[in-house]
């Protein structure tokens, strides 16, 4: 009953039937395999945290170093970059707050960094909160710059955004990429709705 019969032995119907199951199978597999290599290098990523009443959200792409030497290399001193990929990244707080210690008012940002051979790190936050990763909307929509220091942290292959501290009204958010971070800290004032 099972046993199995040489493609050139079968009938024509049965090979046209076995022709037609095989011709099925590739075009249901096949847009997958072409699906898969449609995959964006960079995913896209979303973290919300509150601090006090004050919730943050951050969506940004998250680059992937795969083996590449970044800042100083891909990433050139002393420019502005996009801590991100493909759109620039988004930070949005929902009450005015305090970043070390200087005034925000609440919004959507976009997000930038000067990285820096020697010294500090400058991080701004422009009132251009929907562009291209690529555009830099100028000095003139600043929000806000701030001074940070980079810090030597152990490796992240895939560029991250995250709160390492949260207590009570006051946390740090850090941008992590390689063995290189900076952080910002962040003050949330009481505030009721």
């Amino acid at each position: 009953g099972n046993e199995a019969i040489p493609f050139t032995m079968m009938k024509l119907p049965d090979r046209q039937r076995l022709l037609t199951r095989v011709a099925l199978a590739i075009v249901l597999v096949l847009p997958t395999a072409v699906a898969a290599q449609g995959y964006p290098f960079s995913q896209r990523a979303r973290v919300t945290q509150n601090i006090a009443l004050t919730r943050f959200t951050v969506e940004y792409g998250r680059p992937v170093a795969r083996g590449r030497a970044l800042f100083g290399q891909l990433v050139p001193w002393d420019s502005v970059w996009h801590p991100g990929a493909d759109d620039a990244t988004r930070v949005s707080f929902n009450h005015d707050v305090l970043l070390e210690g200087k005034p925000i008012r609440a919004g959507t940002y976009s997000l930038w960094l000067v990285p820096r051979e020697h010294g500090p790190w400058t991080f701004i936050l422009s009132r251009a909160a929907k562009v291209s990763h690529k555009d830099y909307p100028g000095a003139s929509l600043d929000a806000i710059r701030l001074d940070v220091i980079p810090e030597t942290l152990s490796p992240m292959e895939s560029m991250a955004i995250y709160f390492p501290l949260v207590l009570r009204d006051d946390g740090v958010l850090r941008i992590h990429w390689g063995t290189t971070g900076v952080s910002v800290r962040v003050k949330a004032p009481f505030k009721r709705e």
